[in-house]
């Protein structure tokens, strides 16, 4: 029998932090490995126990990886009623206060043995790069696909002298997705223009939206009240997560839109002072404690608000339109996607935003297809994603025969390849200065052994 194609996804978070790059590669293994063609694994960050105490909710912490991946697969099985059959690594992690995401430490290509080294894919590719020392991904790997998530240089813009570290960071990034990708997917336009790179949406929801969503469908067909309260905002509580756009426009247009009520859910870093502006507001707006969107309190709202223009594509917005419900966004790229269907009422600015949540109060959101509930799904999106990293398709044979024009085309590919090599080895050497490097307790904890005794040379092309 042929060897199954093995593909690995490295992220750079993991569960229990509920943050996008925890939840949507995780959604990808199980949808990848559902019918049996191939093996994946999902590789993610192992924390120190004082780095879990600080990032993982409700005081969840893990003495071993095996603890962490069992509860893993509880979350994810529980949520697809799959059997989940792919494999979970860790590579060491540490969790930068300074820039709120968790870096590798040392080479995280190791997790994944040379015999198995056929197709890697790197959700954040520029996040995992940046402080990359180790073997090369592209010879380490035959393909690596990149999946970008997050829109780092409107992040960046809003800190202090964020122009000028947006503008370094910009260039960065390009030069390390240049040099360790062969593909890169963008989930929407929102984010930044990379070498070879293609704008696709490969995410779905969690089918227990789309169960909700064919619930409320039902309760239409038999003419029941299937939505009985307003509108509602839900995201971690940080004024860039489109909490300040909000609470803008309704104060702006207080008058237009008298009586309207909106509930606010989240937690996070400026629950207080979006307490406090809320309050400030003559509309009636409650800002509550975050819950799971797939918590029955959400069911009934009928309208979703989302104005923000930070997020690449949204994963409330996509689960608002997965229940059934309106949803009312921005005309902004980032929504591109969601334009489609029926329920997605867009603004351009704070008239029409008025005009469109006046009508998405006197009316009812339109049932969802059966194609609409599918283009959500997680089974949609997994056939998006081997389209666009063409997993699906033979490869082409090789030429048999070399004329001028090929040779014209190998000389090329070789300067270009020297030039990759060059760059490669610069950012390789560099790196040795500032990566971080596992301490000796993770080291343990994951059964790593002591640091190659390769030279950096060796190492570094990947032998």
């Amino acid at each position: 029998m042929d060897k199954k194609e093995h593909i690995a996804i490295f992220t750079t978070a993991s569960l229990p932090w509920m943050t996008g790059t925890s939840v949507n590669p995780l959604f990808r293994a199980a949808y990848l490995a559902k019918d049996g063609h191939r093996k994946v694994t999902l590789v993610i960050p192992w924390l120190s126990k004082n780095d879990q105490e600080y990032l993982y909710p409700d005081k969840i912490t893990f003495d071993t990886p095996k603890e962490q991946e069992k509860y893993v697969r509880e979350w994810i099985e529980k949520r697809t009623d799959l059997l989940c059959t792919f494999d979970i690594r860790f590579y060491p992690g540490k969790f930068s206060r300074s820039k709120r995401s968790i870096l590798a430490l040392g080479d995280i290509t190791e997790s994944i043995p040379d015999s198995e080294s056929d197709i890697a894919v790197l959700e954040e590719p520029e996040h995992l790069t940046w402080y990359h020392h180790g073997k090369r991904w592209k010879i380490k790997f035959r393909l690596v696909i990149g999946i970008v998530h997050t829109n780092y240089l409107e992040y960046v813009k809003r800190e202090k002298n964020g122009r000028a570290y947006a503008f370094l960071l910009k260039y960065m990034n390009r030069w390390v997705v240049d040099i360790y990708c062969h593909k890169v997917i963008r989930l929407s336009g929102a984010t930044q223009d990379l070498p070879r790179s293609i704008i696709c949406n490969v995410h779905g929801v969690n089918p227990k939206f789309l169960e909700i969503g064919m619930k409320k469908r039902q309760e239409q067909k038999l003419g029941n009240q299937a939505f009985s309260k307003g509108a509602y905002f839900i995201g971690k509580m940080v004024w860039s997560k489109g909490y300040k756009e909000l609470l803008e426009l309704l104060g702006d247009h207080q008058k237009e839109l008298d009586g309207l009520e909106v509930d606010l859910f989240g937690t996070g870093e400026d629950s207080v002072q979006i307490q406090e502006a809320a309050e400030k507001l003559n509309l009636t707006i409650r800002v509550n404690p975050g819950r799971d969107h797939a918590d029955p309190l959400f069911h009934d709202y009928k309208v979703f608000m989302n104005p923000s223009t930070t997020d690449v594509v949204c994963t409330t917005t996509a689960e608002a339109l997965a229940m059934g419900k309106i949803v009312i966004c921005a005309d902004h790229v980032s929504n591109e996607f969601f334009k489609q269907f029926p329920n997605c009422r867009t603004f351009k600015d704070g008239g029409s935003f008025v005009k469109v949540t006046r009508q998405a109060l006197t009316e009812q959101p339109a049932p969802l297809t059966d194609s609409q509930m599918h283009e959500l799904s997680w089974d949609a999106a997994t056939t998006r994603f081997l389209n666009c990293a063409e997993l699906n398709k033979v490869p082409e044979k090789k030429p048999k025969k070399s004329d001028s024009k090929t040779s014209f085309m190998t000389s090329s590919l070789s300067f270009n390849r020297n030039l990759e090599d060059a760059s490669a080895f610069m950012h390789f050497v560099g790196t040795g200065f500032v990566s971080p490097v596992p301490n000796d307790e993770q080291r343990k904890e994951l059964g790593l052994t002591t640091p190659s005794r390769k030279d950096g040379f060796t190492l570094w092309k990947g032998a």
